[in-house]
């Protein structure tokens, strides 16, 4: 092999990466698509002929490896948090006044504001510039490990260019523009395949994919407008983080703006309610962000976003369609709900075929019959609803719902008590297939018995095939039956089965919400939990003692009474019993309030926690009698602190403010436990 060789192979991969960096980070490309392809292949013919000089950040190798049998899933070094939403201007000016409320009365926030990317939400994580980690958002602890089919986008640098940190995990968005989707669909209606109904879902549909080759030929672009974990970056504006991050050759938007006021920002946000529809990307609104990051600590956070950036999404499109039929659909709690069968119909760049009616007083209400035209919406942009009938439209063939008399899952018998607005299905979830897959996965839900693995599809199988016919039955599986279901392979049936056995030692809030009791939510669970300690004096409470219980009300007190004195959940408490599941008691209520080990102090978090995700750890010290705050500040007792801490652990040391780790939260837990 010759010097010339290595030289033009070199200078290709140069060449290559500046055009991809040009059009995809710039946005000012030099050359058209067929130049860049000649140059792409003449690289890939060299690279063939001399597989040696073959580099894992050479262009050529996006293309996608083998396909994988299934995504690992990772954990997120710093959550990827939720954003407030609204719809409402005044909403907006009330962010801002709780925003300046939040700083000091000389400080004057600078806003930038991002047009919102209707894509899927992705980390991307580098080290030592090293494209190495990409994940799916998830839940926003836990996502899927995509890194094969993210490194197959090319606006996401497989080496970042410059002096970036050693760790840098970047949030953003990885979406498909709309001319894409045109040729896509061109593409599978010639092959005879079901066209994609629009960007978001076929990016999602994409990313999901388990052949990276296939992710490849689909032209994804990624824009970035977030930072995960960081480590060796000293900033003072998110402003100067965005131009950082696009010297070292992320794409960022060049629709970014920066504002000293609230009005120019609601000036700007009105100028893109139409412009918006000339763009090449779908976008739903706005996202507004305090540019300071000092201000952004001081601000802090709420229980699940935080108070220095706000959404402001535009008000839903309306689409008109008419009534096919309507069906039911039945819930957890063996809830029938109505849905109207629609004549598919776009409506804010989806198909929408299907828009809930919520209940028989709602159908009434709004009198919608099978046959009539309806004005719809999406709520939120998500769920379609029906807004109006069209009555005028009526011609006299339109029919009336009448409500099941029996279960459209089971066939058992269907009521209504008196004075409620939904029809239930009286069967118990054991002899109701919908009802049993509703409970099973709202049972697995993170909030309640988290089990990790046990999705809707593995669900639907174990249901479908008889392998699971009431609660406790899941924790009779083994992972041989569970490797024989479909999608799922021996590590995946393996982890299953670890997660289960996890759950059985859950604490009692947890298996309360797990059992779907109605009208008991995660917050009750919490009340009962640490009220009664253990499961059967809850059990056994009469509905006096339940009444007496701080916000529980007589409906709930009667609810919570009729679900336990009922044989069959009493049935299904036992076997779980029998099978090993074992809550924990909440502990605190073996303590007087003033005598809880925290009581009266205040705890801030920074940092990664070697053994806890940042809300566990907040569960504890809540356990314990402390309270958790967003800011660092003189009323702060403790500053708890793992690895990576940021600006919090400087402040805390110049305050005097004590620094624990987690070894020090785990000796007052056993302590208090003892």
């Amino acid at each position: 092999m010759s010097q010339e060789v290595a030289r033009e192979v070199a200078d290709l991969r140069a060449e290559l990466e500046r055009h991809n960096r040009l059009y995809y980070v710039e946005a000012v490309p030099e050359i058209s698509d067929k130049e860049y392809d000649k140059l792409y292949k003449r690289l890939e013919a060299l690279e063939a002929a001399h597989p040696e000089l073959v580099t894992p950040d050479s262009p050529t190798q996006r293309v996608g490896g083998a396909p994988v049998a299934e995504f690992a899933t990772v954990t997120h070094n710093a959550p990827m948090l939720s954003i407030d939403n609204t719809y409402n201007y005044d909403e907006v000016r009330e962010w801002d006044v709780r925003v300046r409320k939040g700083l000091a009365a000389d400080e004057k926030p600078k806003y930038d504001v991002e047009l919102k990317v209707d894509g899927v939400a992705v980390s991307l994580r580098f080290e030592d510039g090293k494209f190495i980690l990409g994940a799916t958002r998830g839940d926003g602890e836990r996502g899927d490990d995509i890194t094969s089919n993210l490194r197959t986008v090319r606006g996401i640098p497989l080496t970042l260019k410059g002096d970036p940190p050693s760790v840098l995990e970047v949030r953003g968005e990885v979406y498909m523009t709309n001319a894409e989707l045109v040729r896509l669909n061109e593409l599978r209606v010639a092959a005879e395949e079901t066209p994609f109904a629009n960007p978001r879902n076929s990016t999602a549909g994409s990313l999901k994919s388990l052949d990276p080759r296939v992710v490849a030929q689909r032209r994804l672009k990624f824009v970035a407008h977030g930072l995960g974990q960081v480590v060796g970056l000293k900033v003072k504006s998110f402003w100067e983080t965005l131009n950082l991050l696009k010297e070292w050759g992320l794409p960022t938007s060049p629709l970014n703006a920066q504002f000293d006021d609230i009005e120019a920002v609601i000036r700007h946000a009105d100028e893109w309610a139409t412009r918006r529809h000339e763009l090449d990307f779908q976008t739903d609104g706005l996202v507004v962000k305090v540019d300071d990051l000092g201000q952004r600590d001081r601000l802090g956070m709420r229980s699940k976003s935080p108070r220095w950036v706000i959404a402001y999404k535009y008000a839903a499109e309306q689409a008109i369609t008419k009534v096919l039929n309507i069906s039911v659909q039945v819930g957890k709690t063996g809830k029938l709900t109505p849905v109207a069968d629609l004549k598919p119909v776009l409506l804010a760049g989806t198909t929408v075929k299907r828009a809930t009616l919520h209940n028989a007083d709602e159908i009434a209400r709004k009198d919608v019959r099978i046959g009539d035209t309806v004005v719809i919406e999406k709520a939120g942009e998500i769920i379609p609803q029906v807004v109006r009938v069209e009555t005028e439209g009526r011609d006299g063939s339109e029919r009336s719902f009448v409500f099941p008399e029996v279960c459209p899952s089971c066939g058992g018998p269907v009521a209504r008590e008196e004075g409620e607005a939904d029809y239930r299905c009286q069967n118990p979830p054991g002899k109701c297939p919908e009802q049993l897959k509703e409970l099973i996965r709202w049972f697995a839900h993170r909030d309640a018995m988290d089990v990790e693995g046990l999705g809707e599809k593995i669900i639907g199988q174990l249901i479908d095939r008889g392998d699971v016919k009431n609660l406790a039955d899941l924790y009779r599986l083994d992972a041989p039956a569970l490797a024989a279901l479909e999608r799922m392979g021996k590590k995946s049936a393996e982890n299953l089965v670890a997660a289960l056995s996890a759950s059985k030692t859950r604490s009692l809030d947890r298996l309360l919400t797990g059992l779907t009791i109605r009208h008991v939510g995660t917050r009750g669970a919490e009340i009962l939990a640490e009220r009664f300690v253990t499961l059967d004096p809850l059990m056994n409470a009469s509905v006096a003692e339940l009444e007496a219980v701080p916000e529980i009300g007589s409906v709930v007190a009667k609810s919570i009474h009729d679900f336990f004195q009922d044989e069959h959940n009493r049935q299904v408490i036992a076997e779980l019993k029998e099978v090993g599941v074992d809550p924990t008691p909440f502990r605190p209520a073996t303590f007087g309030v003033a005598n809880l080990p925290l009581a009266g102090k205040t705890f801030v978090l920074t940092g990664t926690l070697p053994n806890r995700s940042r809300p566990d750890a907040e569960a504890v010290i809540k356990r314990l009698g402390g309270k958790v705050s967003g800011s660092v500040s003189k009323s702060t007792t403790y500053l708890l602190a793992g690895e990576d801490a940021g600006s919090k652990l400087e402040k805390a040391k110049s305050l005097g403010i004590a620094i624990i780790d987690e070894a020090q939260l785990d000796t007052w837990l056993a302590e208090a436990e003892a």
